[in-house]
C-alpha cells in the first residue's frame, strides 16, 4: 500500500468523516507530499517514522502514544519531527481535538524538548522518578 492508502485506510477504520481530507492534511503536516504515492515498504527509515506518526495522529485522538518517534533520524529530520509532535499539543490547547502525547524514548534531548513531565523507569518498568526535567 502507498503512503496515502495507509493513512486513508486508518482514517476509515477510525470513522473519520472525511478520510481523503484527513489524509491530505496529515501528508502536508508531516511533509510526505513527495512520498504519498510510494509504497510504504520502499520508504527511508525516517519517512517510515513519519508515516507511523501520521497514522497515530489520524482523527486527532485525545491521547497519542509514540515509541521512539525520531530514533535513527538525521538531526534536521529529528527537529522537524519534534516540531510536529510539539504542535499536536500546543496548537490545540483548550480546543476540542487537543491531544496529549505520551512518548517513550532513550534520548534525554528528545524528552526535554517535548515533555512537560517525565518519568524514568528502570529494571523492567519500575518508576524511579516522575516530574519535571
Amino acid at each position: 500500500m502507498t503512503v496515502s492508502e495507509h493513512i486513508t485506510f486508518y482514517a476509515k477504520m477510525k470513522g473519520v468523516p472525511s478520510p481523503k481530507r484527513e489524509t491530505k492534511r496529515l501528508i502536508q503536516q508531516l511533509s510526505l507530499t513527495k512520498e504519498k504515492n510510494k509504497l510504504a515498504g520502499t520508504l527511508s527509515g525516517g519517512n517510515k517514522r513519519k508515516l507511523s506518526v501520521a497514522i497515530a495522529l489520524v482523527g486527532s485522538p485525545p491521547v497519542v502514544l509514540l515509541d521512539e518517534p525520531s530514533a535513527g533520524m538525521d538531526p534536521q529530520a529529528r527537529r522537524f519531527m519534534w516540531q510536529v509532535i510539539a504542535g499536536v499539543t500546543k496548537t490545540h490547547q483548550g480546543e476540542e481535538g487537543a491531544s496529549a502525547v505520551i512518548l517513550s524514548t532513550h534520548s534525554m534531548e528528545e524528552a526535554e524538548a517535548l515533555s512537560t513531565k517525565m518519568g524514568i523507569m528502570v529494571k523492567g518498568g519500575q518508576f524511579r522518578c516522575f516530574g519535571s526535567s
